[in-house]
């Protein structure tokens, strides 16, 4: 399926935001809805409810799939950056026994 960008408006605060076609195919790919509040606002409800991360998060560009993602650390240039999907599947298998 060919996903396309969408501008959705927000029920929390009635903005409109972009929901990116890259954005809409992870969504599809976990079985998510399409958003209903903005990335300021969701952000707003995480940190209210007690959850979410205070650490803070750095915008980075998988280099696997190429996708827009975030990172709870600063990136480096000499490091690779992936996605949650790649990076499930990149990561060695955890160790067994001693």
């Amino acid at each position: 399926m060919v996903y396309q960008d969408k501008t959705l408006v927000c029920v929390e605060c009635g903005e409109t935001f972009v929901f990116s076609a890259d954005d809409q195919q992870f969504h599809a790919s976990r079985g998510y809805q399409d958003p209903k509040r903005c990335p300021n606002c969701r952000q707003a409800r995480r940190q209210a409810m007690g959850g979410g991360s205070s650490r803070p998060m750095y915008d980075a560009v998988c280099a696997r799939c190429g996708a827009k993602t975030q990172v709870p650390f600063l990136p480096r240039q000499d490091r690779p950056v992936y996605c949650s999907d790649c990076f499930n599947k990149v990561r060695p298998a955890p160790r067994r026994g001693f």
